[in-house]
């Protein structure tokens, strides 16, 4: 029986296409407010068996809201993230006029 794949400890990082800079794995598995990161898979495969050890590791629903859920583009990502600060501006007092 092959023995269940294990992941790289943080001494082996990886240049993430998304940061721009080196990362280890324990990152990348938990990036996503917790889940996994959506790319993770197709980073880490050269470097174990990641699929396998993720279906080990994660539950159906968690599997599902990281690998199955629609992509948002990263303008509505923005637009989101923008939308927030400003809500969270205005109610500290922030931005508002005087």
């Amino acid at each position: 029986m092959k023995p269940a794949p294990q992941p790289p400890d943080d001494s082996l990082q990886i240049r993430c296409p998304k940061l721009g800079h080196q990362i280890p794995f324990s990152y990348c598995r938990t990036e996503n407010l917790g889940l996994p990161c959506s790319r993770i898979m197709f980073c880490w495969q050269p470097y174990f068996g990641v699929e396998a050890y993720l279906r080990r590791e994660l539950t159906p629903e968690e599997w599902r809201d990281t690998f199955e859920k629609p992509v948002q583009s990263k303008v509505l990502t923005l637009v989101e993230l923008i939308e927030q600060a400003q809500k969270s501006g205005a109610k500290s007092g922030r931005g508002e006029k005087k």
